[in-house]
């Protein structure tokens, strides 16, 4: 008998336990449902993941062994001013959406375009103005946008520049020759230096860092035409509101006391604080 009695406690034990593991679980369920900050409760709030790639200046890019550009400036503020610690993350910028939604980034901070994607993210404020442009060799002989007709143009993939010339401006990109899509601006550069193609899409402030870096200068120029203009702004994972508020919150303080501005004029050869968005 106390054999049987000591199995049917066994059991009943096991049985609390069973329950309070399913319990736990769904409560866990639940409240994932409404944590859409995962990476940012797994740190404990103290860090905050950009994900940015890194060959896109003047936003993003590597220079020596650091990682800067305006937009990274503007997030190490950001963490300055939050007791964040800043951690820049390069990514391929083909799976950006993959990482952010992964919880590897806590957002998308890089010359990012809102037009078109603006059911996709969380966004914040826009913050500038960007306009896409073409690049070609000063010898070239083209004028304008209709001139390159027949000709070869390259730009990065998933870019605006692609978006705009497969999109609202198709009856551009259906004239040239062909529109090659490319990993990165670096690899479009030398191509375009090389003679490999006639032409390159570009937003164009990374077009002004190209054209007024010490190994091109006089070699390219900027068409006045542009392909199209667009609005960038910092990029969440669609639902994260709550640090998308607090990010805002601290660019308008930036804005406010002159920060951004400030932050802005270290880019100006690059056009960035005639681009700026004001509050």
């Amino acid at each position: 008998m106390k054999k049987k009695i000591g199995f049917i406690l066994v059991l009943v034990v096991i049985a609390f336990l069973v329950m309070g593991a399913v319990s736990a679980g769904l409560f866990d369920f639940l409240g994932s449902g409404n944590n859409n900050n995962s990476t940012r409760v797994a740190n404990n709030n103290t860090t905050f993941i950009v994900g940015f790639d890194a060959e896109f200046p003047p936003y993003g890019y590597k220079n020596g062994s650091e990682y800067v550009g305006f937009d990274l400036d503007l997030a190490r503020e950001v963490c300055n001013r939050n007791n964040w610690t800043f951690v820049a993350q390069p990514i391929d910028w083909d799976a950006k959406d993959a990482e952010l939604n992964s919880g590897s980034i806590d957002c998308i901070w890089n010359g990012f375009t809102i037009n078109g994607r603006e059911k996709n993210y969380t966004w914040s404020e826009p913050y500038i103005d960007n306009k896409q442009v073409v690049v070609v060799k000063s010898d070239s002989g083209i004028k304008s946008l209709a001139d390159l007709k027949g000709k070869n143009v390259e730009t990065q993939k998933d870019s605006s520049a692609l978006h705009a010339l497969q999109g609202d401006n198709k009856t551009i990109g259906d004239s040239f020759s062909n529109l090659v899509q490319v990993a990165d601006y670096n690899t479009a550069f030398m191509d375009l230096k090389s003679g490999a193609c006639d032409a390159v899409a570009i937003d164009i402030g990374v077009a002004q860092y190209h054209v007024n870096s010490e190994n091109s200068t006089g070699n390219f120029v900027i068409l006045n035409e542009t392909i199209s203009s667009e609005q960038y702004g910092v990029g969440f994972k669609l639902g994260d509101t709550q640090l998308k508020d607090q990010v805002q919150k601290t660019l308008d303080e930036m804005f406010a006391d002159g920060t951004v501005t400030k932050i802005a004029q270290n880019y100006t050869e690059y056009g960035v604080p005639g681009s700026l968005i004001q509050k």
